[in-house]
């Protein structure tokens, strides 16, 4: 494997300021915290069945095992028992009725974890079971929605559809994906003074887990204290669903008034939790004979699972991002919310925008094969353009769509690739090739407006260091590297002199999680202007000096004068705005660009592949930190490619998770990873609401990944020109091998 980045710009640092805690293991996570002495550990009962009534359950027997301290059911909880944000539809331990296996029934906690998993098998629980359905069509059928259905509408389909020349339609089944981030779901609550609790939670969200365990115990948030050093991956998976686990934590230590810790293990993770979101969607996309797309329509069968946890946010964005990179003057995109009795599926990387990407790439892909072309020539021609409008309403302000197309395309010397691979398909029987190029237009905001707002505190001591406080939650992707970065800059010292503090909801209220690739640009933000009050005073005091002083002496001379060096920064992003009755607006801050260029390797015999190389122009505007930027886009790519080709997420119909363990669950592995990857920093500007200019790339990169599927695809083709492939992800090594000899 080679890994290679370009820049004709120079970043203003190089490093992730973390790493050497991550690799020498110093690094802290939920499990690491030193445990307070009479530390309990709680275990969840879950539902052995997918759908059903509860008819009993019986915990006495499981509360006399050895080392139990108490078992916990629904009765016990002081405040609400409803975990729900968006709706207010799941229960933090079943009551009446169970709506997936792993559903949490009760609540064991014990002395020791051995003895808790001891006493869930003693645990008597009876359900009548009920018809399950894990097919979002059946469920939309059925009206088994979770939230009400989303169209966006641009210009007249059915008037368009008539006049096209060519007009194609399909369906897409897209697969879900499980998080498998390398710290599992875990929280570590500790009772304080006056009935409060502290809280160590692995979560991205913070104050909703504030907020939803004062709900549950029944107390003001300002009792419950969440405190986020670091967590060892999200990927969005503990957005919203990190709270349960975190309230179960609240009410064992509220009720018992002692620590109490729970750590998830592998298995259990992957069972009790939701995933990316699966699809089934149906396409139809008309074009002219030159190959102009002029009308384009997709249906979106959403498979929320049980609950809707953020399913009608992560929908809300595939219609965003259900045209990707193309301009169509004519638009109808519907989606369903459907419900379905599987884990209620959950954030993602993307948040629902690779969804709608998938889609219509598929559709491009389908109408190339009708018009007897490469997907690229049809691409290329409808790229979006300055001026362009998207169909929720928000107009196109650059070119940077095609820029970063044409400079992969001159760059990585698109032609040639095309002309090398058709030379060597010629010469190779039972070994093909195929190319795929993937552009990627991706907004960049929480769609809910209000959730773009974040707040910073900071402080300058007297001997000129810098405490930092934010709302920003370090996962893995560098923010707490790009805020010590935005301190050191704001006040022109070295990021050496610079603490970042842990993420916490006294210090920090209110805080939107870090999720949306918003983090870095929210929490910097009011970062740069808490700093930016704190510099106004001191170049007050600068003005009265006829001798300039080092960083040193003006704070000493500060502290002497009395000048405030504490400040409390916080920020909006301005102009962003939708109106969801109309289903128009504004709702993005600045849209990321980028085009991939992937080849695949296919050997026909056995049905295995691999990457050959994968290329980039990526737009990241004036990237503040390379290195950290970087490895966002190849992780990001990885991942991308893992979801549509290796990954196969699979229920049976009892709603049994069928790939619970990373035995049976494939996920991309060193020798899954292109033999080379090449990323180009794109020459740009940058956007005026990203933190310095650098842009989001927190998401973005992952949409590189469905060009994977589709250079399989093609070189399947190359193979067989007469397959007849399902637009069905992954792309796995089975499904290539049955399609190499479709019909032959």
């Amino acid at each position: 494997m080679i890994l290679r980045h370009t820049s004709t710009r120079r970043g203003q640092a190089d490093r992730n300021l973390e790493a050497p805690g991550h690799v020498t293991g110093q690094s802290l996570y939920v499990d690491d915290y030193p445990e307070v002495a009479g530390t309990l550990y709680a275990l969840a009962v879950p539902s052995p069945v997918a759908h059903g009534h509860i008819t009993a359950l019986e915990v006495r027997d499981a509360a006399q095992v050895d080392g139990v301290v108490r078992v916990f059911t629904a009765e016990d909880i002081p405040g609400q028992n409803q975990i729900g944000g968006i709706v207010a539809d799941e229960p933090l331990l079943a009551t009446g009725e169970v709506h997936y296996r792993g559903q949490p029934v009760a609540l064991i906690i014990a002395v020791s974890p051995e003895q808790a998993h001891a006493a869930r098998t003693s645990v008597q629980l009876r359900i009548d079971e009920k018809e399950v359905i894990t097919d979002p069509r059946e469920a939309f059928a059925r009206g088994m929605l979770l939230h009400r259905s989303r169209r966006f509408q641009m210009g007249d389909v059915k008037t368009a559809f008539a006049s096209c020349a060519v007009v194609v339609e399909g369906q897409v089944e897209i697969a879900g994906q499980e998080h498998v981030y390398i710290e599992p779901q875990g929280a570590y609550a500790i009772p304080t003074e006056s009935g409060g609790l502290r809280i160590y939670s692995s979560t991205q969200g913070p104050t909703h887990g504030q907020r939803t365990i004062a709900r549950v115990l029944g107390i003001p948030m300002h009792q419950i204290e969440i405190d986020v050093g670091r967590i060892g991956g999200g990927f969005g998976g503990k957005e919203d669903q990190a709270t349960m686990w975190a309230a179960m934590v609240a009410l064992a230590a509220h009720h018992l008034q002692r620590p109490v810790k729970y750590i998830l293990d592998r298995s259990d993770d992957m069972i009790m939790t939701g995933k990316r979101h699966p699809y089934s969607c149906d396409y139809k996309m008309g074009l002219d004979q030159n190959g102009k797309v002029l009308a384009y329509q997709a249906t979106f069968f959403q498979n929320g699972g049980a609950a809707a946890d953020l399913s009608p946010a992560v929908l809300e964005r595939t219609l965003f991002h259900a045209t990707n990179s193309y301009f169509i003057p004519n638009v109808e995109v519907t989606a369903h919310c459907c419900k379905t009795h599987v884990p209620p599926n959950t954030a993602f990387r993307g948040f629902g925008g690779p969804q709608g990407m998938f889609v219509i790439e598929a559709a491009m892909h389908h109408a190339a094969r009708s018009l007897s072309c490469h997907p690229s020539d049809l691409q290329r021609k409808n790229l979006l353009r300055q001026g362009d409008v998207f169909p929720y309403g928000q107009k196109i302000i650059d070119d940077l769509a095609i820029r970063c197309w044409d400079d992969a395309v001159s760059r990585y010397q698109l032609e040639t690739h095309q002309e090398e691979i058709a030379v060597f398909n010629a010469a190779h029987e039972l070994t093909k090739k195929g190319l795929a190029v993937m552009p990627v237009c991706f907004g960049i905001s929480f769609t809910n407006t209000q959730m773009n707002q974040a707040r910073a505190l900071v402080h300058v001591y007297s001997d000129g260091s810098v405490g930092v406080s934010t709302g920003a939650v370090e996962m893995g992707q560098g923010v707490n590297t790009k805020m010590i970065q935005v301190a050191a800059q704001a006040f022109g010292i070295s990021t050496d002199l610079v603490r970042l503090e842990t993420t916490n909801t006294t210090r920090v209220a209110n805080t939107s999680p870090s999720a949306a690739s918003s983090t870095a640009d929210l929490n910097g933000k009011a970062l740069q202007e808490a700093c930016g009050q704190i510099t106004e005073r001191l170049n007050k005091l600068r003005a009265e000096l006829e001798e300039p002083l080092t960083w040193h002496e003006l704070i000493s001379l500060a502290i002497a004068r009395r000048v405030n060096l504490s400040a409390k920064g916080h920020y909006a992003t301005p102009v962003i705005h939708f109106d969801k009755e109309k289903e128009k607006g504004h709702p993005f801050a600045y849209h990321v660009n980028g085009t991939a260029i992937l080849v695949a390797r296919i050997d026909c015999v056995r049905g295995t592949y691999d990457f050959e190389r994968v290329q980039i122009v990526h737009d990241s505007g004036s990237s503040m930190n390379r290195a950290v930027d970087l490895g966002q886009i190849e992780g990001g790519l990885v991942q991308g490619m893992g979801w549509t080709t290796l990954e196969e997420l699979r229920y049976g119909e009892d709603g049994r998770l069928l790939s619970s363990t990373l035995a049976t669950y494939k996920i991309p592995g060193i020798y899954s990873i292109p033999e080379h990857i090449d990323v180009h920093f794109l020459e740009s500007d940058g956007a005026e609401h990203a933190i310095l200019r650098s842009k989001a790339v927190g998401e973005p990169p992952l949409m590189y990944g469905i060009g994977a599927y589709f250079a399989l695809y093609n070189a399947i083709l190359a193979f067989n020109p007469q397959a007849r492939v399902p637009y069905s992800s992954p792309m796995t090594p089975e499904k290539v091998l049955m399609a190499l000899y479709q019909g032959r």
